[in-house]
């Protein structure tokens, strides 16, 4: 990079990091440290649960994911609109008459000690492993720009958010997170403005979508019933509704956002807005990755977008490597060239165009295909890098498209994202392990001074292990992919607990605590089988925990609870 794209990388990091440590200052209590004296407004809430969910992940791994699959990823979030409604209806309300720290202490009122703590397990594990993915993700960035070890950058990436969100606690992650949105969306609108400008050949936005069309990446609404794919409008809508709940309802990094509001309406504001703003956000991030496959449809692809990986093969198996230049740069060739002759018998509409179109889509299957050999190539040469080069495509194109200063500030974005969804992540991580784990087993109830001082210890030692998971992340291909897989593993017997806990009266915590565990070795089971696609597990472990509590009514007598 530039020195001004240097520049401008590092004053906007100091700044936001300056500004936290600033607006968290003179923190001392609990209630201002986890919950910001419950005083943020809607608008707050809904930048905090957004910038929550968008992490560096989204900005980073969305285009990349409609580059190579499309854009059916965005059916994802067709059920997150009426999951807010119900999340609205049932959830809030319960919590904001509680008052409560965490989702999980409203678990032991409604049912015991022990259920509390096992639901409050399930997320910690989950949130604290997607949280070092979290990490891993902007981590790309800096090892790409400096060459330097991927371990290293995971260190500085996650001990540099460190700093403000130990000090400022929730009402620092508040405000950063409003400041970090807004410089986000505003960049990668600008990003997405100098995708079109920088076409060749003066072609505009309707060209570029149209080869986006041809080349299949427009994809967004799949309608095909298939257990197994994982993105289709079924998946998405079912799936993705419990997906959703249980994320927005039951996941403390989200719930965490919502009672830190003024009040009822506030919180309702938020998440309402949230459902309503999200697809359409998501829909534009993924356009640009489909706009991208257009970009290098026109113009020369690298072999591989990961430059690092690719290096390291050239130099282990020259021949090999060299074998694969040349039929790619063959491949691009007639790839390009039918590119610009599609859009030229478009123009003229040209009865040729149907046969070039289809000559199009074969000279793709061959690019894809040789793709894949040089992928194999690489992960068989036992390099320690990423199975694919997914999280790289919009990278490259920043590193080799955008001109000096939108560099900058682009990298700086995607660390502004991760900063957002990492430090609320490691804010209800400490939330919850303090109140749901560590105070629950102290016999002597802690001072103000002394609560606040241990709320930071965990904010810490999340810190730390989540920089320790990031060191285990460079396997897992797409991130955006990877960190909801993993949340589809253990968001449904989550939500599935809440959901006896306010639908089902009737059962006791000894029955709910069971069917839990018995849930869980239920989704992990058809998880390690692959009978269905990831979005199916929310579902599967929800309607075990209920399934299973049912069952148990004929050997769990049901007693007498409180709501």
């Amino acid at each position: 990079m530039s020195t001004i794209d240097w520049t401008v990388l590092i004053v906007t990091l100091v700044a936001v990091v300056v500004y936290g440590v600033f607006i968290g200052r003179g923190q001392k209590s609990n209630e201002s440290y986890l919950k910001a004296d419950n005083k943020m407004p809607w608008y707050i809430v809904l930048i905090g649960i957004m910038a929550t969910q968008a992490s560096a992940i989204t900005f980073l791994s969305a285009p990349g994911q409609a580059y190579t699959d499309g854009m059916r990823f965005v059916q994802y979030y067709f059920g997150l609109p009426l999951a807010m409604i119900v999340i609205c209806i049932t959830f809030i309300p319960i919590f904001q008459r509680l008052n409560v720290y965490t989702a999980y202490e409203y678990l032991e009122n409604r049912f015991d000690k022990k259920t509390r703590v096992l639901t409050s397990l399930l997320f910690l594990f989950s949130r604290g492993l997607s949280t070092g993915i979290s990490i891993y993700a902007p981590s790309i960035i800096l090892s790409s720009v400096l060459n330097w070890n991927i371990y290293l950058t995971n260190v500085l990436t996650g001990g540099i958010l460190l700093i403000y969100t130990y000090v400022g606690g929730a009402k620092a992650i508040a405000h950063t997170q409003k400041l970090q949105f807004l410089i986000i969306l505003g960049t990668m609108a600008f990003a997405g403005y100098l995708l079109i400008e920088n076409m060749p050949n003066g072609i505009g936005f309707k060209d570029a979508l149209y080869l986006a069309g041809k080349s299949g990446k427009l994809n967004v609404i799949t309608t095909e019933f298939d257990w197994k794919d994982k993105y289709n409008i079924w998946s998405g809508l079912i799936g993705g509704f419990f997906l959703a709940l249980s994320y927005f309802g039951t996941d403390q990094s989200q719930v965490g956002r919502y009672i830190t509001a003024k009040d009822d309406t506030n919180a309702k504001m938020g998440l309402l807005l949230n459902g309503l703003v999200k697809i359409p956000m998501q829909f534009a991030i993924l356009l640009i990755g489909a706009l991208l496959f257009a970009f290098f449809s026109l113009k020369p692809a690298p072999i591989y977008f990961n430059e690092r990986s690719y290096q390291h093969l050239k130099e282990t198996k020259p021949e090999q490597a060299a074998e694969f230049e040349k039929e790619h740069q063959n491949l691009q060739i007639k790839f390009n060239t039918e590119s610009k002759e599609i859009l030229k018998l478009k123009e003229n509409h040209s009865p040729q165009l149907k046969e070039t179109i289809q000559d199009f889509k074969n000279t793709q299957t061959q690019v894809k295909a040789l793709h894949g050999r040089v992928e194999e190539a690489i992960n068989q040469s036992n390099y320690n890098a990423e199975k694919t080069d997914t999280n790289y495509i919009f990278l490259y194109f920043v590193k080799n498209t955008l001109p000096v200063g939108m560099i900058g500030l682009l990298f700086a974005v995607i660390f502004l994202a991760s900063w957002g969804s990492i430090s609320a992540a490691l804010n209800s991580l400490a939330a919850c392990s303090l109140k749901d784990v560590h105070l629950i087993f102290k016999k002597e109830i802690p001072d103000d001074a002394t609560e606040l001082k241990y709320s930071r210890l965990h904010t810490l030692a999340w810190g730390i292990f989540s920089i320790g998971v990031a060191m285990f992340a460079t396997q897992m291909g797409s991130l955006i992919e990877a960190v909801n897989v993993l949340g589809s593993l253990f968001y449904g017997p989550i939500l599935g607990i809440f959901l006896v806990a306010f639908y089902y009266k009737k059962i006791n915590g000894a029955n709910v605590f069971i069917s839990a565990i018995l849930s869980e070795i239920t989704v992990i089971a058809v998880y390690q089988f692959d009978i269905v696609s990831f979005l199916w597990l929310n579902v599967i472990g929800a309607a075990a925990v209920i399934i299973f509590s049912t069952i148990g009514l004929l050997f769990y007598k049901p007693k007498a609870v409180n709501s």
